[in-house]
């Protein structure tokens, strides 16, 4: 088992040159202490405020990447310029009766919460992440995408081996996505766990409309992931873990009495090509924004 280095950002957001070499052979950035203990609170209650102030009864789906139920629902697929609230399985009887409260029972809250919600908003668009992203080789960054994931207590399902690539796909490849543990992440509550350097063997499948249906496509001369490398990540709350597009990476159930809150943005290349077969789609009225101004790290005092 691979052991990732961790690494520190400074005031502005700038890491050292050992990073940016450690996130071009990886596929992946470690980087603690990114978020203040009391921001990644305020995140936490935007979010409970968020469940507590929806109305289970708008909507029933369930959000599962191993039966994929909720890509025939109307109200994920238009989810991408809304928030909208997915719940985990399990959690209704036959007659699409909630059998726990709310607040225990939903999965994740997405996919623009970075636009929509103030706290959130602000939390996004920050400078230290434009900071970051250019010192990344992010091209002209634009937020694309946003979830806040539950992990609940007992009941938090698997997300299975996938790259993001695969359904936020751009040509050339350029989403890139920035995944703030917001709690603990242990094995015992649903950590990420990933294939580090695996990202240069390419992607291995698209998630797109055909035919009217969102289906998983392989694509030709997919590669066979090594899993036998497979790393788990267990970071304090205050972590951030930037992922390239296309590295592999999977959560487990969380089987323990600890929920894991974490909030995920992913960016896409405002020169990038991003197809209208993608899942999720904004109105036109509704346009990405750019997640910010560069600044220059060559003189920043680096950790």
């Amino acid at each position: 088992m691979l052991e990732v280095a961790r690494y520190h950002a400074d005031a502005k957001g700038c890491i050292a040159p050992e990073a940016v070499d450690a996130w071009a052979r990886d596929g992946l950035l470690v980087i603690e202490d990114f978020v203040a203990a009391d921001i990644c609170q305020d995140l936490i209650n935007a979010a409970d405020s968020q469940v507590a102030n929806f109305d289970a009864r708008e909507a029933a789906t369930v959000f599962s990447t191993a039966t994929h139920e909720h890509a025939a629902s109307e109200y994920f697929e238009t989810s991408g310029d809304k928030i909208r609230f997915f719940f985990e399985e399990g959690v209704f009887d036959t007659s699409g009766t909630l059998q726990i409260p709310k607040e225990q029972a939903i999965n994740k809250i997405g996919h623009a919460l970075h636009d929509l919600d103030p706290t959130f908003q602000a939390f996004s668009y920050q400078p230290r992440l434009a900071v970051l992203a250019h010192q990344l080789g992010l091209v002209d960054p634009l937020l694309l995408q946003s979830m806040l994931i539950f992990k609940q207590p007992s009941i938090g399902g698997e997300v299975s081996w996938h790259q993001d690539g695969s359904f936020l796909y751009t040509v050339p490849q350029s989403v890139t996505g920035f995944w703030f543990a917001l709690e603990e992440a242990t094995l015992e509550n649903g950590c990420l766990w990933v294939l580090p350097g695996e990202h240069a063997r390419g992607l291995r499948s698209r998630f797109r409309r055909i035919d009217g249906r969102l289906q998983t496509e392989a694509l030709p001369g997919a590669p066979d992931f090594d899993d036998t490398a497979k790393t788990p990540l267990e970071v304090p709350a205050g972590t951030l873990v930037v992922l390239n597009g296309l590295l592999p990476h999977y959560s487990a159930p969380n089987h323990s009495q600890k929920s894991r809150y974490a909030y995920t943005l992913h960016t896409i290349s405002a020169t990038a090509q991003y197809p209208k077969d993608n899942w999720l789609q904004r109105n036109d009225s509704f346009p990405l924004r750019s997640l910010g101004a560069r600044t220059d790290c060559s003189n920043a005092n680096q950790i």
